[in-house]
């Protein structure tokens, strides 16, 4: 992928200084703004070539690395304050000189992150927004965060410190982002994907231990949020969805007023890996709709 890495600086912190966000930029910087933002313990990297690349051609993609994450800054303090993570993206787009008709796109835990940032500073900016495998809230008993059966099995040993015991659940919780791997005997195998399997399991190990728990350590409810969104959504879920519950996509696809829903049958946590071609074509038409 071809493009600039640039940094916007967050001054809502714990820190006096701020907290650094790195992103990547690609594709006419007249186009519409197509903001991505990944899940938890991922990176900006995690789309992949191909389809950052497909999507650069028409629009002006920003591929963010949450903070703790990838080439951002890793604070030691902040990640349960959802001040933070809006400030995080209003940062960017402030850097960005962005000012209206962005398009915000986000991968599970960067669901959550879309609607910190539209509870702080709302929709002036924002044309749309795009939920993939996504939370839009978390805590105990929100059905807008309720996770699966991986997710469930890979707490609390995916934030240990330990390395075999880390390394043992996050392997596989990693399955789960992209579905079984050819080879594997189980149903409906996505073949060729063992390289980006690795890759996403890569950045998940790359990404520090506290910080993975803590972007567990919150509590916040986004469905009046939703109930009140003024702008359209494409909520985009997979059926066989074991890290982020396929009920926290119906639900916010209930709560939205402009909700168009598209479920994935059989698919798990990552769609735009099992089928980039579909995923390319349903957010294209989603956003040329707007």
């Amino acid at each position: 992928m071809t493009g600039s890495v640039r940094h916007a600086t967050s001054r809502i912190d714990t820190t006096t200084a701020g907290t650094n966000i790195v992103y990547r930029v690609s594709g006419d910087e007249s186009h519409r703004p197509l903001v991505l933002l990944h899940g938890w313990a991922q990176s900006s990297a995690c789309w992949g070539d191909r389809v950052l690349t497909t999507l650069a051609e028409s629009y002006r993609v920003i591929a963010v690395d949450l903070r703790g994450h990838g080439y951002s800054d890793a604070p030691n303090t902040g990640y349960g304050e959802s001040a933070n993570w809006a400030a995080d993206v209003h940062a960017v787009l402030t850097a960005e000189g962005i000012e209206q008709d962005a398009v915000l796109l986000g991968w599970s835990y960067g669901g959550l992150v879309i609607c910190d940032y539209l509870a702080a500073h709302g929709t002036g900016a924002v044309a749309g927004i795009v939920l993939v495998g996504a939370i839009t809230s978390i805590g105990r008993g929100e059905a807008g965060g309720r996770v699966g059966s991986a997710m469930r099995a890979a707490i609390p040993d995916a934030m240990s410190e330990e390395p075999r015991v880390a390394i043992k659940a996050l392997g596989s919780f990693g399955r789960a982002l992209t579905g079984p791997i050819e080879g594997e005997a189980l149903k409906g195998p996505i073949e060729g994907k063992g390289a980006q399997a690795q890759a996403l399991f890569g950045a998940t190990l790359s990404t520090l231990p506290r910080v993975r728990a803590a972007l567990f350590d919150r509590a916040v409810s986004h469905d009046d949020l939703l109930a009140g969104l003024d702008v359209p959504a494409l909520v985009l879920h997979g059926t066989a969805d074991t890290v982020v519950d396929i009920s926290a996509g119906e639900h916010a696809a209930s709560l939205i007023p402009a909700a168009t829903a598209s479920f994935w049958e059989g698919v798990d946590h990552g769609p735009f890996v099992a089928d980039p071609d579909r995923f390319l074509a349903e957010v294209t038409a989603f956003v040329q709709g707007l």
